[in-house]
C-alpha cells in the first residue's frame, strides 16, 4: 500500500505545472506533509505549458462551470471568475485567465502554509533511493534536497520530430519544434505557405497564433487522417447515465455509433466519460493497442472539442481558403533556397506532391515514450530501474495508487507519478476534471486524510 507520510515528512514534487500545483495545494488543504514544489521554468509555475504559452486568442475547450481546480468545490472557479467580472459558468475563458487563477491559488496556499509549502526553481536531474526511508533529489546545479518521498508531475513530453523530416538539413528558422512559440509567423509574407504537421488541437492553436500575429498567407495542416476537432454546441441533449457497455473495444465503438444515431455523437461520447477509466483499466493490452491504432484519432477529435468562438475563427480561415486540413503522409523535406520543398503523399494515392513551405511547424502533440526522451531525470530513473514505460509506451507505468512501477515490476512506495504521463494506466488523465481528481486522491492518501471536506481557499 501507499506509504503514509507523517506531518513532519517531506514530499518533493517535481514539476510545478497544473498537476504538481494541484497536488501541493491539496496536501496543504488536507494538513499533509511538508512539500517542496520544484519547477525549472518560473514562467510555467502553476500554469504549465498549456496556460503559460497561451495567446489571448486561445480559449479553454471546456466551459468555466467544469473547470474548478477543487473536486470538493465545483463552483470555485466560477466564483473567482464572476468576482472579476470575466464571465460565468457557461463562458469559455482565455487560457491565460485560467493560468492566473491557478497562480493566485498557489500564492494564497503558500501564504497560508506557515512555511510548510516552499518553491524551488531549478532542474531535477536525479532521485536516489539511498536508504529504506529517505531519498535524495539532486538538482542540475549540484545541490540536493532530502525527502521522504517524491512525486513526478512532469506534464507532457515534447513531440518527436515527425518521420520524413530532418531539421538539421533544413535552412535555419524553417522548422519550428514549438507550435506555441510567439515567433512562428516571424519573417513570413502573404505569399508564403506554412505547413502544420498535425490537424488536432495543437494545430488549431498554431493556426490561431499565426492569424493573430498578422500572417495572411496559406496554412496547410497535414495528418494521417486529416481529422480536425469538432465544436461544442449549446442545447445538445444531456448525456445519460450509462450502463457499462459489455464486450471489447469493438463492442464499445458499436455502442457509441448506435447511441449517436439516437441522440447525436456528443451525447454518445459524453456519456462514456464517467466510465472511460474503468473501461480502459479492464481492457487487456491487446485491446488498448487496437484502440490506439484504429480509433484514437476519431476519439480525440470528438472528445476534445473547440469553444464555439474558436470554431468560428477556424471556419472563417477555412472558408476563405487560408487554412486547409488534409490527410496525407510526409515523405521527405529538402532545402529549396531559403525555403523547404515538402514532399507528401495524399491519403489514398501513390503519387507524392510537393509543397514549398516557408515554415514547417510540429503540431503532432505530446508524446510519452520514455525510451526516446532526452530528459536527464527520466534517463536517470530508467537507468536506475526506478521507473519503466507502460506497455504501450504512453508514459510512466504506475499502479492504481499512482505509485511508479520499477524495472523489477514492483511499485516503489516512495515515488509517485501524476498527470498526463500516467495515461497508459488511466487513459483519460489529460483534462482538468481528471487531473484534479487524481491529485486530490493522491494528496489524501499521502496525508492519511479520513474526512471529505477541505479548507476553503
Amino acid at each position: 500500500m501507499t506509504r503514509i507520510a507523517g506531518p513532519d515528512d517531506h514530499v518533493v514534487i517535481v514539476g510545478g505545472g497544473f498537476s504538481g500545483t494541484l497536488l501541493a495545494i491539496n496536501l496543504m488543504r488536507h494538513g499533509g506533509p511538508r512539500a517542496t514544489l520544484v519547477e525549472r521554468r518560473q514562467r510555467q509555475l502553476a500554469r504549465g505549458v498549456a496556460y503559460s504559452a497561451a495567446h489571448p486568442s486561445h480559449l479553454l475547450n471546456v466551459r468555466a462551470g467544469n473547470m474548478s481546480a477543487l473536486p470538493d468545490d465545483p463552483d470555485h472557479f466560477v466564483r473567482w471568475l464572476e468576482a472579476r467580472g470575466d464571465g460565468d459558468r457557461k463562458t469559455f475563458v482565455p487560457r491565460t485567465t485560467y493560468g492566473l487563477y491557478l497562480r493566485e491559488m498557489l500564492d494564497a496556499t503558500i501564504a497560508q502554509s506557515a512555511g510548510r509549502l516552499v518553491l524551488a526553481q531549478g532542474e531535477v536531474c536525479a532521485i536516489d533511493f539511498a536508504g529504506t526511508d529517505r531519498l535524495a533529489v539532486t538538482m542540475a546545479d549540484g545541490s540536493a534536497i532530502a525527502a521522504d518521498s517524491a512525486v513526478l508531475a512532469l506534464g507532457n513530453l515534447p513531440p518527436h520530430t515527425p518521420p520524413g523530416l530532418s531539421p538539421d538539413d533544413l535552412p535555419p528558422g524553417r522548422y519550428s519544434a514549438d507550435p506555441w512559440a510567439s515567433d512562428i509567423g516571424e519573417g513570413l509574407g502573404p505569399d508564403d505557405t506554412v505547413v502544420l504537421v498535425g490537424t488536432g488541437l495543437t494545430a488549431i492553436d498554431a493556426a490561431l497564433l499565426l492569424d493573430a500575429g498578422g500572417f495572411s498567407g496559406q496554412i496547410l495542416a497535414v495528418s494521417r487522417r486529416g481529422l480536425s476537432p469538432r465544436r461544442h454546441v449549446d442545447g445538445a441533449p444531456p448525456a445519460r447515465v450509462l450502463d457499462k457497455p459489455q464486450g471489447d473495444v469493438s463492442a464499445i465503438v458499436r455502442h457509441v455509433r448506435d447511441r449517436a444515431k439516437a441522440d447525436g455523437w456528443r451525447a454518445a461520447v459524453d456519456e462514456l466519460r464517467p466510465v472511460t477509466q474503468m473501461l480502459w483499466a479492464a481492457a487487456p493490452t491487446s485491446q488498448r493497442a487496437r484502440f490506439l491504432r484504429h480509433a484514437r484519432p476519431y476519439w480525440d477529435v470528438h472528445r476534445h472539442r473547440l469553444a464555439p468562438e474558436v470554431a468560428d475563427r477556424v471556419d472563417a480561415l477555412v472558408s476563405t481558403g487560408r487554412l486547409r486540413f488534409t490527410a496525407g503522409k510526409i515523405v521527405s523535406a529538402a532545402a529549396a533556397g531559403d525555403a523547404v520543398d515538402l514532399s507528401w503523399r495524399p491519403r489514398g494515392t501513390d503519387q507524392a506532391v510537393v509543397t514549398r513551405a516557408a515554415r514547417i511547424v510540429n503540431c503532432t502533440g505530446p508524446q510519452g515514450d520514455l525510451m526516446r526522451s532526452s530528459e536527464p531525470l527520466i534517463r536517470h530513473l530508467i537507468a536506475d530501474g526506478a521507473i519503466r514505460p507502460d506497455p504501450l509506451r504512453l508514459g510512466v507505468d504506475v499502479d492504481a495508487q499512482s505509485r511508479a512501477i520499477g524495472r523489477d515490476g514492483h511499485a516503489e512506495q516512495r515515488l509517485h507519478c501524476i498527470g498526463p504521463m500516467t495515461r497508459g494506466g488511466l487513459w483519460e488523465v489529460v483534462a482538468v476534471p481528471d487531473i484534479r481528481q487524481q491529485s486530490w486522491d493522491l494528496a489524501r492518501r499521502l496525508s492519511n486524510a479520513q474526512w471529505v471536506g477541505g479548507e476553503g481557499l
